[in-house]
């Protein structure tokens, strides 16, 4: 029996108005709470917003996070993009206020089982690839989490035969209280958010949180053949491992191009190597770990094998773009640190040309220079971390910078010949010229579509 919380009459504060918070302060507002909602960003950038907030009885206070906001609350939420260390919210846990991520608030409203996935790289492909097959199989399934989709929006959805998978980031895990997935999923675990998180550890800590209040009747499906994951087995959860190297004693490993799911001395095929339509050993990775979530929540070994069969991926992760005189363009926005590029450089054979940079989130990219010196012909630079990435790249491949995005895009359509693959992916965050990810990646594929105008219309 989850804990639940009374929102009616408390007292709730909701640091940040991005989508995560609008939600929750809407949420809360709903159940009776006096809300307060306060964002750095002044009433200009957020009149669309604020108007709905206002008209639903939000206070808020926008341009600045005025500490005295803080005082006498009852409850704050946090969105993903404010540090859980800002003094205000370590005052706050002191004077004994409850400082939460919206995970947290909405794990106590949902109902059902919780698949919740986390770890460096991907996410996404493996949140979105479980809810797939749970619905192949017939199971009620709901998605969400940093995926794009806030937890609580999912609560009136939700139902005691439901399952919600949930992909989950660091950032939200680092401010959780008793939050307890059915299935917890680690999928890896490398160097990442250090701009945010002190240090590695801290960061693997946070990522750690997901099996804190796990009992020994949940599960964790945990990567056996990443070490640092390996060295951070948590003690609560019954554990079952994934691995595209070795047989494991109970969970998902690979033997002659079948998946195999092994749990108490028993085996069962469900599904093969050669029917994923993902590129890359990672995503063959991302694929065990799903096939063991999905069977575990209930999945049958036919619809998990349906599920491979028909899963075409998701959009800004490795995405096919277009073919424009015979040159590929793959959009891998998502790519937000440098462990995820590498592994989409490494996903093609060669004649790349890659597009590299974005806010930097404190990582060396020198760990991209053997990939990028065996398969890609150049590195076009973009955006804040430009001339980082050209010190820790120097002489491993040619590097031309570009500064936007439009120009690197049209500076890869000119020097690419036929058989050239043109791939953004940035190994940076996108905050410093676009709203997100995602932004980032659509803004691409519309200047792909552009070149690609252009051709018709010069062949026309």
């Amino acid at each position: 029996m989850r804990p639940g919380f009374d929102l009616q009459g408390k007292r709730v504060l909701v640091l940040g108005l991005a989508r995560t918070g609008t939600v929750a302060s809407l949420f809360a507002a709903g159940y009776g709470a006096t809300v307060t909602a306060t964002d750095e960003k002044p009433e200009s950038k957020l009149a669309e917003t604020a108007a709905k907030l206002r008209a639903a009885g939000v206070r808020l206070v926008l341009g600045v996070h005025a500490p005295d906001v803080f005082v006498e609350q009852d409850l704050i939420v946090v969105s993903p993009g404010v540090p859980a260390n800002l003094p205000a919210l370590v005052l706050a846990r002191k004077a004994g206020t409850p400082v939460w991520s919206e995970i947290e608030l909405a794990w106590r409203f949902l109902r059902g089982k919780l698949v919740a996935i986390t770890g460096s790289n991907g996410k996404t492909t493996t949140t979105s690839l479980v809810a797939h097959i749970l619905r192949i199989a017939g199971i009620p399934t709901l998605a969400g989490g940093n995926i794009g989709v806030p937890l609580l929006s999912l609560v009136e959805s939700s139902t005691d035969s439901s399952v919600t998978v949930a992909e989950l980031s660091s950032f939200q895990l680092e401010t959780i209280e008793m939050l307890r997935p059915e299935i917890g999923v680690l999928l890896n675990l490398t160097l990442d958010h250090l701009d945010r998180h002190e240090s590695f550890e801290h960061y693997a800590a946070a990522k750690m949180r997901l099996f804190e209040n796990q009992l020994d009747r949940d599960a964790a499906v945990l990567n056996a053949d990443d070490p640092e994951v390996t060295k951070r087995m948590p003690s609560g959860p019954h554990i079952f491992w994934f691995s595209r190297q070795k047989r494991v004693a109970q969970g998902s490993f690979l033997r002659d191009g079948q998946i195999i799911f092994r749990n108490e001395g028993s085996e069962v095929v469900v599904g093969r190597c050669d029917e994923i339509h993902l590129r890359g050993e990672h995503n063959v990775e991302n694929v065990l770990a799903a096939c063991a979530a999905a069977y575990l929540a209930g999945a049958t070994p036919a619809a998990i094998a349906s599920g491979i069969q028909t899963f075409r991926g998701v959009e800004h992760r490795l995405e096919f773009v277009a073919e424009v005189n015979g040159v590929q363009f793959y959009n891998d926005s998502k790519a937000t640190n440098v462990d995820s590029a590498i592994k989409a450089i490494e996903a093609f054979p060669g004649r790349l040309i890659v597009i590299l940079g974005g806010k930097d989130k404190g990582s060396p990219y020198t760990r991209l220079r053997e990939m990028l010196h065996q398969r890609a012909r150049m590195a076009i630079l973009i955006g804040a971390a430009t001339e980082k990435i050209a010190e820790d790249l120097a002489d491993a491949v040619p590097l031309i910078r570009a500064e936007t995005l439009d120009r690197a895009v049209q500076l890869a359509s000119e020097q690419a010949r036929p058989g050239d693959v043109v791939l953004l992916s940035p190994a940076c965050s996108s905050f410093d010229q676009f709203e997100d990810y995602e932004h980032r990646g659509r803004t691409f594929k519309q200047l792909v579509a552009q070149i690609e105008d252009r051709s018709a219309a010069r062949k026309g």
